[in-house]
């Protein structure tokens, strides 16, 4: 057995990657785990997108964590680029969330208007079209909300692992942790090769893989795997600016005058191949609500495993039945958007012993046995 670190993160996406630099930054000693590479699981296929009012329609508690954390993005991004040197396209450009029927209108507009903070403006077909030429005269009108935006999340998540790496913390790629366990004094966390390390606290942050980890709490089992499949194509037509999001697909574009297409919704179990029926199924969506989109040049697809729980709640917070267990999972369609947050509740935890009142609505002892 090794001791390693104050803390070991299981996980290098845009959570552990967040999570362990946050932590090093505060002056813990941080060791990080990943069994494949740095962003390569669900962090590889995401879009980047920042729409807390359009991820959270129902206004429910998840709403009110997305609020939260996008507040804080603007200073998350920024520290990370200034900590790692690289840079990261991160736009707060907007949203346009398109009615493309009038029944879509109808209730978008209600929507807009019962909003009270004002931060949704219902946009007429003529407006929404001024903002974006490229949408077609077809339409019936949009929701612009301001404040949305989007950011590169492998650029972001390679920023986070240098800036980690600067504050001292180790990363470790290609290995596979299969246990956590606890003993007299701290959790031990066993790899496939069968070395161990322990270490007095342990996060885990490994998305979907979460569950197929060895441990005595049952929360880990709580995470499923929901394919999301995401095409990435070189825009022909009028400029975008913003992100589009329609009945059946959403449209990110990018300053290298690409765009992000997503997503599927796929109960596929560990499966996270694309497939012809997910392209074929986002290039037709695309096309409906953009029809200058089947003039665009096809780059690429990608899939991912989002962490998906039952309640459509992130797990995060102390494990019930694992002294020194923290969880950072569980994040579904959110974790990029939540990542800042995530970072910064599992830190005060940690390092302040403080108690963000989400925890409340998090905690991993919710999930049943």
């Amino acid at each position: 057995m090794r001791p390693s670190a104050d803390v070991i993160v299981i996980g290098g996406g845009i959570i552990g990657c967040a999570t362990a630099c946050e932590l090093a930054r505060r002056g813990a000693k941080v060791r990080v785990f990943e069994a494949r590479t740095v962003a390569a699981g669900a962090t590889h296929a995401s879009a980047g997108m920042l729409a807390p009012y359009i991820e959270a329609h129902d206004r429910g508690p998840l709403f009110d964590l997305t609020l939260r954390s996008l507040d804080l993005f603007d200073d998350f991004v920024a520290r990370a680029v200034d900590d790692s040197g690289l840079s990261v396209d991160y736009r707060r450009t907007g949203s346009l969330e398109i009615a493309t029927d009038a029944v879509i209108a109808d209730t978008l507009r209600q929507g807009a208007c019962t909003q009270r903070d004002g931060a949704l403006q219902w946009l007429s077909p003529h407006a929404a079209r001024d903002l974006e030429p490229a949408l077609p005269e077809t339409i019936h009108g949009a929701v612009y909300v301001p404040t949305h935006g989007y950011v590169a999340v492998s650029a972001l998540t390679e920023a986070l692992a240098w800036a980690a790496l600067k504050h001292g913390a180790e990363i470790e790629t290609g290995r596979d942790i299969q246990s956590i366990a606890r003993g007299a004094d701290h959790i031990h966390v066993t790899a496939d090769d069968g070395t161990t390390w322990i270490a007095p606290t342990v996060v885990m942050a490994a998305g979907s893989w979460s569950s197929q980890i060895a441990t005595a709490d049952p929360a880990a089992a709580g995470v499923k795997p929901i394919r999301g499949q995401l095409l990435r194509l070189a825009w022909k037509g009028a400029p975008l600016s913003r992100v589009l999001w329609g009945h059946d697909c959403y449209i990110v574009p990018w300053q290298d005058g690409t765009v992000l297409v997503g997503a599927t919704v796929e109960d596929a179990g560990f499966d996270s191949r694309t497939t012809a029926a997910g392209v074929q199924s986002l290039l037709a969506s695309a096309c409906a609500l953009l029809p200058s989109a089947s003039d665009a040049t096809f780059v690429e697809a990608r899939a991912g495993l989002r962490p998906a729980t039952a309640d459509g709640l992130p797990i995060i917070g102390r494990s019930a039945q694992i002294d020194g267990l923290v969880y950072a999972t569980g994040h579904y369609r959110n974790g990029i958007l939540l990542a800042p947050l995530t970072a910064a509740i599992v830190a005060d935890l940690i390092v302040d012993g403080r108690e963000d009142p989400a925890l409340a609505m998090t905690a991993p002892g919710r999930i049943p046995s």
